[in-house]
């Protein structure tokens, strides 16, 4: 399987690009800010063919560009239905603060639209990604994973959105943000997967769940999470 990915925007954030080998089909995951220009040199280089945006949620360093590039390319997006009404109104989701950000700047939907729903396995390209949903950061975060094949065995792989990164969590301050809640999504879904699923999430790193169980600082007291976890340096939070 081709995963590839790169930091895009003033908030770094990870967009990438998943097909099942060059020449294929191929899906595009938080398409943020200034990511399309790229997203085409990568389409480009492996003959790719997009068929759908996928959105971990709707903060607009996840979104900005999904418009364009769905309607270039007339491919639909996936978003969580809570989190839907930020593609158009992105100010919803970061409240004002950070809403001068954007000054007058206008965002629109893409022209088609389809909801995730909680527990479902979407095909695209080929691939099979396993939707759960993950509020917390936001009301709408999903958790998309995908198993990929090697030798012998599959491995997981999880694009985790800003549920979880390499040593912190997603920030729970902005609209629709609950600490408490966000725990309880990493400790329902993330804690329960195996230790070598791999976590690519949406700013920072790539880790494992294995690594998070055991050094990171913000999962302390979780089921399952290792004490040595609270001796961890703590990292910062990314992203909106």
């Amino acid at each position: 399987m081709l995963i590839t990915g790169f930091a895009a925007g003033m908030f770094a954030t990870n967009c990438y690009v998943v097909a099942e080998q060059p020449g294929s089909e191929a899906v595009i995951i938080d398409p943020g800010q200034d990511s399309a220009a790229q997203v085409r040199s990568i389409l480009a280089e492996h003959s790719l063919t997009p068929v759908a945006v996928l959105l971990t949620h709707g903060h607009l360093d996840h979104t900005w560009d999904a418009a364009d590039l769905c309607d270039e390319y007339s491919i639909p997006a996936y978003i969580h239905p809570e989190d839907r009404p930020m593609l158009a109104d992105p100010a919803s989701g970061i409240g004002p603060a950070l809403g001068s950000v954007i000054g007058g700047m206008v965002f629109r939907e893409p022209e088609k639209v389809i909801d995730f729903v909680d527990g479902e396995d979407v095909e695209l390209a080929g691939i099979d990604f396993d939707v759960v949903a993950a509020p917390g950061h936001s009301r709408g975060s999903v958790l998309l994973t995908v198993d990929v094949p090697t030798e012998g065995a599959t491995l997981p792989v999880c694009f985790s959105g800003d549920v979880l990164f390499a040593g912190s969590i997603g920030r729970t301050d902005l609209p629709g943000g609950d600490h408490e809640q966000l725990l309880r999504s990493i400790a329902t879904t993330l804690l329960r997967r195996t230790d070598d699923t791999q976590v690519l999430p949406g700013h920072g790193p790539q880790t494992t769940v294995g690594q998070e169980r055991t050094t990171n600082p913000f999962l302390v007291g979780l089921p399952g999470v290792s004490d040595a976890a609270a001796d961890s340096p703590t990292k910062g939070r990314h992203g909106l």
